[in-house]
């Protein structure tokens, strides 16, 4: 009975991530890395020594690894952002935005209140910066919902508006010692612990996983996330059937700003131990890589954002070693998401119809 039950959820699972998609998935990881190696040869280097050094860097030894796991925690979060907007219908592309605020909202209050315990601190602090992740997510959704107006654009200008005012707070209001546009460290309570002294992985992978198993139970077993599923899939049919399209768009834009507060919170608060200008790498952008490669479904996006995560550690290690660019991987990234989409958008031009990648 237990093994039939076990079969059976994995049935479930399956349903939701249909195989087609993982093997499109896999398929299109295989060409990009397939063609990155064309490109790799015609540059006059081997592309079995730079994808060995490329793996090495990546989990050589256990430092290797636990840096890979770690690159690839703030873009699980991003990837969730996006994914969840997906779900309910909207292109959330101001993820990175998003987590600017949010990390700012809890560096401000950590160093407000510095004397605060550490069972106190961090979810407090969390919470806040959430908080101001959500209601910055919410902008564009309320826009949308509200006036019709494109959550692309808007996304687009908060991104703007969002970087240029921490970069303001960082050398202004909370600028911290030193010639560098950062504020001052936050306190030790706010602080997540590493597993080694020589790695960056600490227990903010324990978060992401949570949060990831969380949003799936919100998205497929809940009856919001059933409605922000059918706004997603059909807005008419939704309002036809009685549900609130405006507070869900809403509601769906202020939980894809808190995913991606998290990014940039459990990078500060995991990893750098302040807000530094321009901290993140384009998290909030090679979010929606990461999320269009597991189809947007939050299980999916552990693995895609691995992937991505080993390439960003491994590169490093393959440019020390091979003098080939770390560019490279953003190549690969990029015919990653080109392959992934290719056959919607032959369809698209087969047929002159609109579809969603």
């Amino acid at each position: 009975m237990e093994n039939k039950k076990k079969n059976n959820s994995i049935k479930i699972f399956f349903k939701k991530l249909p195989l087609q998609d993982i093997l499109s998935s896999f398929l299109a990881i295989l060409l990009a890395f397939l063609v990155g190696s064309f490109i790799i040869y015609f540059m006059d280097y081997s592309p079995i020594k730079a994808f060995s050094a490329l793996f090495k860097g990546a989990f050589g030894d256990q430092r290797a690894i636990f840096n890979t796991i770690a690159m690839s925690i703030p873009l699980m979060f991003t990837g969730l952002a996006v994914a969840v907007g997906q779900q309910g219908g909207m292109l959330n592309i101001g993820a990175e935005g998003q987590l600017y605020i949010g990390a700012m909202g809890f560096v401000i209050f950590t160093l407000l209140f510095p004397n605060l315990p550490k069972i106190i601190m961090l979810p407090i602090g969390f919470f806040i910066g959430m908080l101001c992740g959500g209601l910055w997510g919410a902008i564009p959704g309320l826009l949308k919902a509200k006036k019709g107006i494109n959550e692309v654009i808007v996304c687009i200008m908060l991104n703007y508006i969002a970087t240029l005012f921490t970069s303001y707070l960082v050398n202004g209001p909370f600028k911290g010692e030193g010639m560098e546009a950062h504020t001052n460290p936050i306190p030790a309570s706010a602080q997540i612990n590493r597993y080694t002294s020589d790695s960056l992985l600490g227990n903010t992978i324990v978060i992401a996983l949570i949060t990831i198993v969380l949003i799936y139970i919100f998205l497929w077993k809940t009856n919001i996330g059933y409605k922000i599923r059918t706004v997603g899939k059909n807005r008419t049919a939704a309002e036809a059937a009685g549900i609130n399209v405006t507070f869900i768009i809403i509601l769906t834009m202020f939980i894809c700003g808190a995913m991606s507060s998290l990014a940039g919170i459990t990078e500060i608060s995991g990893n750098i131990g302040r807000f530094r200008e321009s901290f993140s790498p384009s998290y909030g952008f090679t979010g929606i890589a990461v999320s269009i490669l597991g189809r947007n479904h939050p299980i999916a996006i552990i693995f895609t954002a691995l992937l991505f995560g080993m390439l960003n550690a491994g590169s490093m290690y393959m440019s020390m070693t091979t003098s080939i660019s770390t560019n490279i991987t953003i190549v690969i990234q990029s015919l990653v998401i080109i392959f992934v989409a290719a056959p919607k958008l032959f369809s698209l031009i087969k047929t002159g119809k609109r579809v969603n990648i």
